[in-house]
């Protein structure tokens, strides 16, 4: 249940190669056996891209790659942190002191703010030192949430260390607001599905109040994830965070065109709340306030009635202000389509007609479409990826010219293809989420291998880690020796 607080489950470690294998780095890391284990899974968006943060409802679901934490709580109030991947410095700090860089997000700082969000919730004066030795399996940049799934076991090793209790909810929402230390403007998906997260089932999270719902898949097909091994870190580039004040000033505009108290709306969803109407009639406001130029800072203090100097002080933030033209229009457009589009996802799968994964996979698809033109949160090698997943476009000349000569092979080609795929996560890089027929599922990992893998020297060296199928998996745990 959301209400209740992560499990902490006795294991058998000699069970769990990898438990047992991180003990062992840990006892001869840190000389001494560590006290209890904490996992909190990364995550995959089936539908709902850059919408948590305008207010909107997304659909992710765990995935079974995570980040694992072995710890010792201490007398000394130090926290010192070391991690299995030897590329990754080890850091110590005191826990009385605790210093988050946002301008180098390095892997220590996403604990530090799961650490201090905890910290800060409780008001912990005495807080207890840890020796804590970190194992990822989730590919870093990579759109799975690694980084936030750092910060919510950090949160869950904290809690436990210092002996309180929280509800996943409460988990959540913390570790959503500590992300936010180390610079990335969220909306709390991430955080959510890493606590609320249940085995066999994807997630209907909303939010305000933050609340799940199971949404079962459908029967005869397989997600599948494809890395475009483009990596993009949210909180060292200016991309996400320029995206998250757009829609902040899309409400603002919006607002001020419907006579709403503009200076207190914050995301695209007030709006509609406070207007009454459906996601549609907000989109035909959009057409009807907005236009599809970018609007220059000038251009929004004029509409809005404001100075220069008070659109900088009180509305764009502080990484904003050399940020001169604004994309209003197109961000706002996405946000509403694509928050029809979860909606009517999950109805899709609650009905369950027949046809019900082609019309899952026509939502995929416009989604990409909207991220790609609208949201411009795509790249060229996911638009390929995309592609060779649907098998829209022949990869090749030899199989262009094969398919010329036969053109019943084009048919039996595009079999082979996914029902509908996406890019999944922030975007810029990152991977694509596919959903391929079951009984076809081999075959399309072999194509896509092939077509984008194995043409590039760099891709084919990480493409074990880079192309697998994945199926919803359980929340954030801790595990205690049995």
């Amino acid at each position: 249940m959301a209400g209740d607080s992560p499990s902490a489950l006795p294991v058998q470690l000699v069970e769990q190669p990898r438990l047992q294998k991180l003990k062992e780095m840990f006892i001869s890391k840190f000389g001494s056996a560590p006290k209890f284990y904490a996992r909190a899974p990364g995550r995959v968006n089936l539908i709902g891209e850059h919408i948590d943060y305008c207010g909107y409802a997304v659909l992710p679901m765990a995935v079974e790659q995570d980040i694992l934490i072995a710890v010792e709580p201490v007398q000394t109030q130090v926290v010192q942190l070391a991690n299995t991947n030897s590329s990754y410095l080890d850091f110590s700090t005191s826990v009385n002191n605790i210093q988050i860089n946002k301008t180098k997000p390095q892997w220590h700082n996403y604990f530090l703010c799961g650490l201090k969000g905890i910290q800060e919730h409780f008001g912990l004066n005495n807080p207890t030192g840890m020796n804590c030795l970190l194992d990822g399996t989730i590919p870093p940049s990579s759109g799975l949430s690694s980084s936030s799934a750092l910060v919510c076991c950090a949160g869950l090793v904290t809690l436990r260390a210092n002996g309180k209790t929280l509800s996943k909810v409460e988990l959540a929402e913390i570790c959503t607001k500590s992300e936010r230390y180390i610079g990335t403007e969220g909306g709390g998906m991430d955080q959510s599905i890493s606590f609320l997260a249940e085995e066999g089932t994807a997630k209907l999270i909303e939010f305000s109040p933050l609340r799940a719902t199971d949404v079962r898949l459908p029967s005869g097909a397989t997600f599948v994830i494809a890395n475009s091994c483009v990596e993009m870190n949210k909180a060292a580039t200016s991309h996400y965070n320029i995206r998250v004040m757009e829609c902040r000033l899309a409400t603002k505009l919006l607002s001020k065109s419907k006579g709403l108290e503009w200076r207190k709306m914050l995301r695209l969803h007030d709006v509609q709340t406070k207007l009454g109407v459906s996601l549609e009639e907000m989109l035909t406001i959009v057409e009807e306030v907005l236009h599809p130029e970018p609007y220059s800072a000038e251009e929004i203090c004029k509409c809005l009635g404001i100075s220069l100097e008070e659109l900088h002080s009180q509305i764009l933030s502080q990484n904003m202000q050399d940020v001169s033209t604004f994309k209003l229009y197109q961000r706002a457009k996405h946000v509403y389509s694509e928050a029809a589009r979860v909606l009517e996802f999950q109805k899709i799968c609650c009905e369950a007609p027949a046809n019900a994964l082609q019309l899952l996979g026509e939502l995929m698809k416009q989604s990409h479409i909207s991220c790609r033109e609208m949201y411009e949160c795509s790249c060229p090698e996911l638009d390929r990826l995309v592609d060779i997943c649907l098998l829209e476009k022949s990869q090749s000349n030899l199989l262009h010219g094969l398919f010329l000569l036969f053109p019943s092979r084009d048919q039996e080609h595009r079999q082979f293809g996914a029902i509908g795929s996406r890019l999944t996560g922030a975007g810029w890089g990152g991977c694509t989420v596919s959903m391929v027929p079951t009984d076809k599922l081999n075959a399309f990992l072999k194509n896509v291998k092939k077509a984008y893998y194995q043409t590039d020297g760099q891709r084919l060296a990480v493409d074990n880690n880079s192309l697998f199928a994945t199926k919803p998996g359980r929340g954030a745990l801790v595990f205690v020796e049995a």
